[in-house]
């Protein structure tokens, strides 16, 4: 005789209020935008120990990891750029719902990208604009993707090539050129910890 447990609809037996309510936190997206080289990944992964350091989960998407794996067969087309989005904020979606606070650190440069991310993770998204100005960007390009950019060795290069639309209703916006790293983690965890401490 069958056990008839089986039988059933599958049913979510740990809820997310359940998982919010033993980890005394909310969860939530934080999407860092900013050009190349404006602190994104520096930031969130800092932001990251600090709530490792809190006892609460939290995990990064950045560019590097996400391009060498979940969207390893995207190029850098205008809709392959949306789909890399797409797929960062359904994946982001799933890590809240299981109380994981997600740091993603993405370009992301056109109001329609992030838009995108707004729609499919809801009330959950929360913009943190990184400002800062080119020349400073450019001096601090540890890869060299500038420098190609300009010898036109890199073609739609955000910033050079490819224009990089400023976010209008950002939920923090850190101005890096003027913040050191630390203090620009500071001023996040900050942000981060009003939000899903409330």
């Amino acid at each position: 005789m069958p056990d008839e447990n089986f039988l059933l609809s599958p049913k979510e037996l740990v809820s997310r209020r359940m998982r919010e309510e033993k980890k005394h936190h909310k969860s939530a997206v934080f999407w860092f935008t900013g050009l190349s080289g404006s602190g994104k990944s520096t930031i969130a992964h800092g932001v990251e120990k600090e709530l490792f350091d809190l006892g609460i989960d939290a995990v990064v998407f950045d560019g590097d990891a996400i391009r060498s794996g979940l969207c390893g067969d995207l190029r850098f087309s205008s809709p392959d750029r949306l789909e890399n989005i797409r797929r960062i904020a359904e994946v982001s979606r799933l890590f809240v719902h299981n109380n994981i606070i997600c740091l993603c650190a993405f370009i992301s440069p056109l109001h329609e990208h992030r838009q995108l991310a707004r729609q499919i993770i809801g009330g959950d998204f929360h913009e943190i604009y990184l400002s800062c100005p080119l020349e400073e960007c450019e001096r601090r390009d540890v890869k060299g993707f500038y420098k190609l950019a300009r010898e036109g060795k890199i073609q739609g290069y955000t910033g050079i090539s490819a224009p990089y639309e400023v976010p209008l209703h950002a939920a923090l916006e850190i101005d890096t050129a003027r913040r050191t790293a630390p203090e620009s983690i500071q001023l996040v965890l900050s942000h981060v910890l009003g939000i899903i401490k409330s």
